[in-house]
């Protein structure tokens, strides 16, 4: 029996009022089970919407069903269900599916516990014709941040398509979707009979959104790692409200730093000389001003993005016993982002001489403290990203190389001296990545798929 909410169902994706009142009109022979009723109406129905006035309508039904039914949107939705989500992620589910994933495309499938059981990394990995030489690494992590589902308007694990093909959930920009469409390129490679020169191995780290202390931190120095070879990276980036894709070819150093200022302490009442505060008042005074130059070089320089200057933010304050005490000790922490042109020694002595000029008595601490790491180059130098520029000239792209704003696990392949770029294919979309009602559009993850497809073929046969 051909079923009434089969057809309502069509009407709540794609709100097709003129069709579901066709449907509702004829409601009676819906509910017959005679088979030819039944079939003269679908036949009803398909004449009913093919001679509707309004054809965009029945492109969206054709569109939410070319959707519902792609291989590669499934196995997409799949994963974007798992809930590997902080605080507490549990990726047992991810190693599940993934290893699914890599007896489908008939790859060996590795897991590696670098610091500990909670947090794995799975490696895929494609043989190439080639074995010896340097292979590609295809990263991605399995992490999502936490979410608040009383300000989504769809179930954060629900992975839901709406009627304009928007796919809802963690994940589906940061970053599940580049691991997915690795493989789905992949997979598309292998069925049209391709063999790539160079060994490929697909990583799904943990931990990335913490900073990668239990993931890809420790894993790049460990054998296994070694053991893979890898001369080349690609990672994630970050989607793009217009036409051009960023591809990100460095990181800022992260520096989270402490001032743990000591002073005179006593009676509310009294004008004590050398206090925690006044020394305070010294390095927030000097930390703020170097803040607003960088702000006026961003503001004076429209060729900069944020990515080319120093960040500056005080991110926490903390001290005091109670309201009449003066306090003993006071700490000042920021979050510190130096650019690439930075000299870490100089900003350092700086940081130093800010501390004795205040007074003295100001102990340094960080929470991080990171190298500079050499970018990657995107010149002639680097073949690999000869490659990659010619996979995007050849598809039409527009991509603009720069420095990415945040962190990903990219530094830690570059720190280890492996080149590594940084870009997911998914322009023309707002940046959700962290924010309520995320989302990607079908036919945008699924031409990041083609997109992949080529870069991927391209530096695999460097």
């Amino acid at each position: 029996m051909f079923k009434f909410d089969k057809i309502i169902c069509i009407r709540q994706r794609v709100g097709v009022y003129r069709l579901s009142s066709y449907v509702h009109r004829n409601k009676s022979i819906l509910l017959d089970s005679s088979k030819t009723k039944t079939t003269n109406l679908i036949s009803s129905v398909a004449f009913e919407l093919a001679n509707t006035t309004d054809r965009g309508i029945a492109g969206q039904i054709m569109d939410a069903n070319k959707w519902e039914s792609n291989e590669e949107l499934e196995y997409f939705r799949e994963y974007l269900r798992i809930p590997s989500v902080h605080p507490n992620p549990n990726y047992d589910a991810c190693l599940e599916f993934l290893q699914k994933q890599a007896k489908l495309l008939n790859l060996p499938v590795e897991v590696y516990y670098p610091l500990n059981k909670q947090n794995p990394v799975v490696i895929l990995t494609w043989l190439g014709l080639e074995p010896e030489l340097p292979s590609v690494l295809l990263n991605s992590h399995m992490d999502v941040v936490p979410v608040f589902p009383e300000n989504w308007t769809h179930p954060p694990f629900g992975a839901d398509i709406d009627e304009k093909g928007r796919i809802y959930a963690r994940g589906t920009q940061d970053m599940k979707c580049v691991g997915m469409q690795y493989l789905a390129a992949i997979r598309s490679l292998i069925r049209h009979g391709v063999r790539c020169k160079r060994t490929i191995h697909i990583s799904f780290v943990a931990d990335e959104e913490m900073g990668g202390r239990q993931g890809m931190r420790p894993f790049v120095h460990t054998s296994e790692f070694r053991s893979l070879n890898v001369g080349f990276g690609l990672d994630e980036g970050l989607a793009s409200p217009t036409e051009e894709f960023p591809v990100f070819y460095a990181e800022r150093s992260v520096w989270r730093v402490y001032f743990k200022i000591s002073g005179s302490a006593g009676h509310g009442s009294l004008l004590l000389p050398n206090t925690a505060g006044e020394k305070l008042n010294y390095i927030l005074g000097k930390m703020m001003a170097l803040r607003q130059v960088q702000v006026e070089m961003l503001a004076n320089n429209p060729e900069l993005s944020i990515g080319d200057v120093t960040t500056i933010n005080l991110t926490r304050v903390e001290g005091g016993v109670q309201s009449n005490v003066v306090p003993p000790q006071l700490t000042a922490g920021f979050d510190c982002r130096l650019a690439l042109d930075v000299d870490h020694q100089e900003f350092e002595a700086k940081l130093l001489k800010w501390c004795e000029e205040a007074g003295g008595g100001i102990e340094l601490e960080y929470e991080q403290k990171q190298p500079r790491v050499k970018p990657t180059s995107t010149d002639a130098s680097n073949p690999y990203w000869l490659a990659f520029k010619k996979a995007i000239d050849d598809l039409n792209l527009k991509i603009k190389p720069q420095i990415f704003t945040g962190g990903t696990d990219s530094r830690y392949i570059r720190q280890v001296g492996i080149p590594a770029l940084g870009f997911s294919p998914m322009n023309n979309t707002p940046v959700l990545l962290h924010d309520h009602d995320e989302y990607l559009q079908a036919d945008i993850y699924l031409k990041g798929v083609e997109i992949y497809t080529k870069i991927i073929s391209n530096v695999a046969n460097v």
